[in-house]
């Protein structure tokens, strides 16, 4: 049996997040951090530079191609956004080197796009500020199953298998067959990188949202990205997926099942674009909807 921390030891010697990253996250923790010193820190890396302005100036952002400097856009979104935005492209570059076998890594991309932007849209209809957090918390919401794949290939198609063959959930299957599961592993890794403690918190609560107490709201809005992002890739009707979620999460999020087509045909019409811009690699294969 395997325990997270185990797992995500293996994998982040293999795809350490880049210098970069840390530099702009060492910067934002400091008192006195400044636009200027993380604006210099990603300007002195060229394929950095070029995939955050594309972002910037996408209609994610909607400027339009008014951003032409990376100080303009750190100035523009402030130092949180541009963070979590070099977080985004750092970590689909970092694991873009990781080849797991039996694993359809666009596919997997895909997804995580998919449920970051099915969450950035609850985020924006409940008009919560920073709703762009939300994406990356949520693209990075099922990296557990990444590293899982890469580190312990055949246990991870086990418990899958036996998931799918026993309709136990995945979870449940993978604490039993791995001895720790997916979210668990997300989360450690989240600690291990260093990231702002609420990522950790979200992404280990995703399952069960209450238990991440304060962000008990944000770790719902994961859950129920998670529920799109699945009907999404199963081709399943909203109305049926909808009819899955737990009424605790539309409780909790003071929304109707119904709202649950709107939001996945909104996280639908900007998937490729966001695909291509933050993994320029996964719009190779492509599978139908």
């Amino acid at each position: 049996m395997h325990s997270a921390a185990e797992l995500v030891t293996t994998v982040a010697s293999l795809a350490p997040l880049p210098t970069v990253y840390v530099q702009v996250r060492d910067e934002m923790d400091k008192p006195a951090g400044s636009c200027a010193a993380i604006a210099h820190a990603i300007s002195a890396d060229p394929a950095l530079t070029a995939g955050l302005l594309r972002l910037v100036n996408s209609a994610f952002y909607g400027y339009g191609g008014k951003i032409e400097t990376i100080t303009r856009a750190v100035t523009i979104l402030g130092m949180q956004q541009v963070h979590d935005l070099v977080l985004a492209i750092s970590v689909s570059a970092a694991f873009s080197a990781l080849k797991p076998q039996r694993f359809d890594m666009p596919a997997f991309w895909r997804s995580s796009v998919m449920r970051g932007l099915a969450a950035r849209e609850i985020g924006r209809s409940h008009g919560i500020l920073g709703a762009e957090r939300l994406f990356v918390i949520a693209l990075l919401a099922d990296i557990g199953h990444l590293v899982m794949h890469q580190s312990v290939p055949e246990l991870t198609h086990e418990a899958a298998d036996a998931s799918k063959r026993n309709a136990e959930p995945l979870h449940e299957a993978e604490r039993r067959i791995v001895g720790c599961d997916y979210v668990e592993v997300g989360a450690t890794l989240m600690s291990h990188w260093k990231l702002p403690s609420c990522f950790a918190k979200i992404i280990g609560a995703q399952l069960v949202p209450r238990l991440a107490a304060e962000s008990a709201y944000e770790a719902a809005i994961v859950h129920l990205a998670t529920r799109i992002a699945e009907a999404d890739q199963n081709n399943e009707s909203s109305t049926s997926a909808a009819e899955r979620v737990s009424p605790v999460i539309w409780t909790t999020l003071d929304m109707q099942p119904p709202s649950f087509r709107n939001i996945r045909e909104c996280a639908e019409l900007d998937l490729a674009n966001y695909v291509t811009l933050l993994i320029p690699d996964a719009g190779r294969t492509h599978h139908g909807h």
